[in-house]
């Protein structure tokens, strides 16, 4: 009987234990799941430097590492970020924001009011050659300071004590919150700046005040991010480490997801679009960006504003969308995308289409031109593109229908993204490959890409009426007036047309089902600041 006990004892005791031993081993299996995610940027960023960038892609990477006074939710609502309050004046115009006393660097240094000043001021400063400089043009004086009339300390932007910043705009901004999301608000550190010239190129120089900093960087290959445990939310940050792939070849990214080496993919392979479509993996969300193909007009043919006309006139966009897209985009008959609202209802809509194709009217004009430039041949013309195998689909799609409906051979060329800003910046090309995404939801956003002040234009085209419509715009308290001027401002850009719209962009993802709480945005990339791994 004695043994019997110490038999059944003995059972279950064993039992008890493999028990135990299981429910350690379930919960370790949930626990070893390494927080840890790749995403592919497709390229080498232009720049990390927050006051220069204007890339959407290293801007993508900037969200990750940097904070504003404002940031976004993961609903994408706008919500204060380093500032813990914000006082407004009676008139709308001065600001008045309290910083987070818990809000540091990622080498546990205080963020302070300072840091913002500095960094907003060496954004303005006509020296640095931040192309994004007229986004903080807000500022009482800021536009003035970055054209030299007059100096850094009539600039609007004050310090009252360390956490205190107070700024002082030129009129009432009602979609301020909204603007100040963007990159180049985001501070950086003085003595980092200062201390080398070189130095976004290198991944120990990067102090970082938002949920990650950078501890790696192999050029054209990956950059790692690691959690900054000196976030004032870290907390509820749950990744540890984020690497940015640079895959710049769809099908090969699109291969690396399938064997798992990828997490998150946004350029999906045409070929294989149909296979995905149906997968809980795939997401297409709607994106607030125009595609375009944009037109040196100090150059031929493009000088005759005929000629750019005719080739708006000469493409067949739902072609493009429907067989060379195939991602839900829509055609694109004026700058401003769908999304922006105004009290009458959706600006796009009410603005309607600028202009419609029309094959023989095209042909038409390019014999207008042709006589009024006394040109025997039309003029070769080269478009260019960023190197990636969607744009060289849709370059050879536009490139057929120029042939077909105008007789006009398209030379194609292409370089690689960085080269291919400058070659623009240079203005030493015809016609280039460009899209513009809303880095807020307003339509004077879009439109602002035209302005003769504006760095990112690269066209050549200045209009006065233009710059002064989008002037007025930007003053004007009456919302419904404001709206009138932007419209009136889009209809002066649709009839010189320096561009030519192709389609209103749709944003398709490929995400792995086992990263949840990831953030799409309608203006921006998807952010993983709160993101999950889970198997």
């Amino acid at each position: 009987m004695k043994n019997k006990l110490i038999v059944i004892l003995f059972i279950c005791v064993a039992m008890i234990m493999a028990a135990c031993s299981e429910g350690e081993n379930k919960s370790g299996a949930e626990g070893s799941v390494k927080q840890e995610l790749v995403l592919n940027a497709g390229s080498e960023p232009a720049s990390l430097d927050p006051a220069l960038n204007t890339s959407v892609t290293s801007g993508w990477i900037l969200d990750h590492m940097y904070e504003g006074l404002y940031t976004r939710d993961q609903d994408g609502n706008i919500t204060l970020g380093v500032a813990e309050d914000v006082e407004v004046s009676e008139d709308g115009t001065v600001y008045t924001f309290k910083i987070k006393e818990d809000a540091k660097w990622s080498d546990g240094s205080d963020l302070t009011a300072e840091d913002f000043k500095y960094s907003w001021e060496r954004v303005l400063n006509p020296n640095t050659g931040a192309r994004f400089a007229y986004y903080l043009f807000v500022i009482k004086n800021a536009e003035a300071y970055n054209k030299g009339e007059v100096s850094v300390d009539d600039v609007g932007i004050k310090v009252i004590n360390d956490k205190t910043l107070e700024v002082t705009l030129e009129s009432p901004t009602a979609f301020l919150d909204s603007l100040m999301t963007i990159w180049t608000f985001y501070p950086v550190k003085k003595d980092i700046v200062e201390g080398n010239e070189n130095w976004t190129l290198d991944a120990k120089n990067f102090v970082t005040n938002g949920a990650f900093y950078m501890t790696e960087w192999e050029h054209d290959n990956k950059i790692i991010l690691s959690k900054n445990d000196d976030y004032y939310s870290q907390d509820d940050i749950t990744l540890k480490q984020i690497t940015f792939e640079m895959v710049d070849d769809a099908t090969t990214a699109y291969q690396l997801y399938q064997t798992g080496d990828l997490d998150f993919i946004s350029s999906i392979p045409t070929d294989q679009l149909s296979a995905v479509k149906d997968s809980d993996e795939y997401i297409e969300f709607p994106y607030y960006s125009t595609a375009m193909f944009i037109f040196n007009v100090n150059k031929e043919p493009f000088m005759n504003r005929k000629v750019r006309q005719a080739f708006a006139m000469a493409v067949d966009r739902k072609s493009l969308v429907e067989n060379v897209g195939q991602t839900g985009e829509t055609p694109a008959f004026a700058m401003v995308p769908p999304g922006a609202d105004t009290p009458d209802g959706d600006f796009r809509e009410l603005g309607g289409d600028y202009f419609k194709e029309d094959y023989d009217q095209a042909k038409r004009l390019i014999e207008e031109a042709m006589e009024e430039e006394g040109w025997s041949e039309f003029p070769e013309v080269t478009l260019m593109f960023s190197t990636s195998d969607n744009n060289k689909r849709y370059a050879e799609a536009v490139q057929e229908m120029l042939k077909q409906n105008l007789n006009i051979d398209l030379k194609l060329a292409n370089q690689e993204w960085n080269t291919y800003l400058d070659t623009l910046g240079r203005g030493d090309y015809q016609m280039g490959r460009m899209s513009w995404t809303g880095l807020y939801i307003d339509p004077a956003v879009n439109l602002e890409y035209y302005l003769g002040t504006s760095t990112n234009n690269r066209t050549g085209w200045v209009n006065d009426q233009y710059d002064q419509l989008l002037k007025d715009a930007q003053v004007e308290q009456d919302i419904m007036k404001r709206f009138e001027l932007l419209h009136e401002a889009e209809e002066t850009l649709m009839t010189d047309l320096p561009f030519m719209p192709l389609y209103f962009l749709t944003k398709n993802y490929l995400t792995s089902t086992s990263v949840k709480n990831v953030a799409y945005y309608e203006n921006r990339s998807p952010v993983f600041k709160w993101a999950k791994k889970t198997e």
